[in-house]
């Protein structure tokens, strides 16, 4: 079955892409091991160039790379922008604290010498999602290539282009053929690619059913997994908290790349003293966004990226309605074509909602009112998720304690959660495990191991 691009703003056909089958795949993998076997005999400053000129490549591209993000999957040009700047960061950043983070670490053993050296396990395969086609794959690929790995990876169906992009984009930076290889298989040959010889390890980023998979597959085949899955983020405002500021954050938070992000703030949970006020203020803003033309500078929210993603969004949204949420805001589709949803607020959610236990992926905000702090903080970790999360107070050692309590791979005091290369980046729970970025995660894709020398053999 062929990979199709569609504008999800228009609903034009942008392409057609032949799927592969297992003998093509196997090849390809091949390929790529033995790309990454000369590769991984690069000297780390030579790897360090390469991402260099990568990150160069994306800025000087950036706005034909942009408009190709906009054009597949719906992003607002300005945030399809923001992303490849962000791309091109990335690879900077590995390029540059690369070669240290990979650094042999001596261990403090009496009459011997001995170190941790963080080598190279092969070729990583990667599971990826269409709502940041270019910085999802490259998370993982950066800091994977940078340790002397091979990246093979299989892009979301609804973003071929922006896949070929990428493959396109290592070439020109002077990345060994085949070293980053994009694969255009469908779900059901994951499992071969998975059991493949030619294959080390593993991570996906996308849905909990997804992860759940893929680590079977994994765990069978005794293979390194990484899982960045989904997320719930509560948005907690306590009752000192900066409302004008506040507010501002939280519509960004909720309503960028259309709310399709795993760590947009999705539960916002009020406190009574600001409940009412906070409300008021949101529903103004939210309501003055507007829905459209992702290549118009005035728009603030693009479409959905799929039609099947509005109308499974839709329903969760219906379903809401009827166990006892209310609309404040939107609640249905856009008229016309392409794949819109009205920016929506839903309020009246409690533990009896029926999304309650439930990541709603669109621009949609769930109001979640709480009589204090401690139910705040137990309304923030009674999810199945735990991504990440944030505090939002003008007493910033009181949010600070309240976030160190917070069930989440990562806790933000008054900002917005976002991946940052200089820190780590996972979750708990539902929302997998291991870490992607910093020094952890270029380590998750490498053998840690264990040098003893005995200096005096005969001794």
């Amino acid at each position: 079955m062929p990979f199709f691009s569609q504008n999800p703003a228009t609903e034009a056909f942008l392409g057609e892409f032949p799927s592969i089958g297992g003998p093509a795949l196997q090849a390809a993998l091949g390929l790529a091991n033995e790309a990454q076997k000369a590769w991984r005999e690069v000297p780390l400053p030579e790897r360090a160039a390469a991402l260099r000129r990568l990150g160069e490549i994306l800025l000087a591209q950036r706005d034909p790379l942009a408009r190709l993000i906009s054009e597949e999957m719906g992003k607002v040009l300005r945030e399809a922008r923001a992303e490849i700047e962000k791309c091109a960061k990335l690879c900077e950043y590995y390029a540059a604290e690369g070669a240290s983070l990979l650094a042999p670490e001596p261990a403090p053993i009496t009459g011997s010498r001995a170190y941790v050296a963080y080598q190279p396990l092969g070729v990583v395969l990667g599971v990826m999602p269409w709502n940041f086609p270019f910085w999802q794959v490259l998370r993982f690929a950066v800091p994977a290539l940078m340790a002397g790995n091979g990246a093979a990876f299989k892009q979301a169906p609804n973003v071929p282009r922006c896949a070929l992009a990428l493959e396109s984009l290592a070439l020109q930076a002077g990345l060994p053929p085949h070293l980053l290889t994009n694969l255009f298989i469908e779900d059901a040959l994951v499992a071969d690619a998975i059991a493949s010889s030619q294959v080390h390890a593993v991570t996906v980023t996308g849905s909990e059913r997804a992860g759940r998979t893929v680590a079977a597959l994994a765990g069978a085949h005794l293979k390194k997994c990484i899982l960045e899955l989904g997320g719930s983020d509560p948005f907690v405002v306590l009752s000192d908290a900066d409302l004008d500021w506040t507010v501002r954050q939280a519509v960004k938070s909720r309503f960028m790349n259309c709310g399709q992000a795993c760590i947009a703030a999705k539960r916002f949970i009020l406190v009574p003293e600001i409940a009412d006020a906070f409300v008021r203020k949101f529903v103004e803003q939210v309501a003055a966004l507007k829905t459209g033309d992702p290549f118009d500078p005035a728009t603030s929210v693009g479409p959905l990226a799929r039609r099947d993603l509005r109308d499974h969004l839709d329903l969760q949204v219906q379903t809401a309605l009827s166990g006892g949420a209310r609309a404040l805001l939107g609640g249905h589709p856009e008229s016309g074509p392409g794949w819109f949803y009205a920016p929506t607020v839903l309020d009246g959610i409690t533990s009896a909602s029926p999304v309650w236990q439930q990541e709603l992926f669109g621009p949609i905000a769930l109001i979640v009112r709480v009589r204090n702090e401690e139910e705040a903080l137990a309304a923030a970790n009674d999810t199945p998720y735990g991504l990440g999360s944030s505090v939002w107070s003008r007493d910033v050692v009181r949010a600070e304690h309240f976030a160190t309590r917070i069930e989440a791979g990562c806790a933000y005091v008054n900002s917005l959660v976002r991946s940052d290369p200089r820190l780590p980046f996972g979750g708990i729970k539902n929302s997998g495990f291991g870490r992607e970025l910093s020094s952890q995660g270029i380590r998750e894709f490498t053998n840690i191991k264990t040098l003893w020398v005995r200096e005096s053999p005969s001794a």
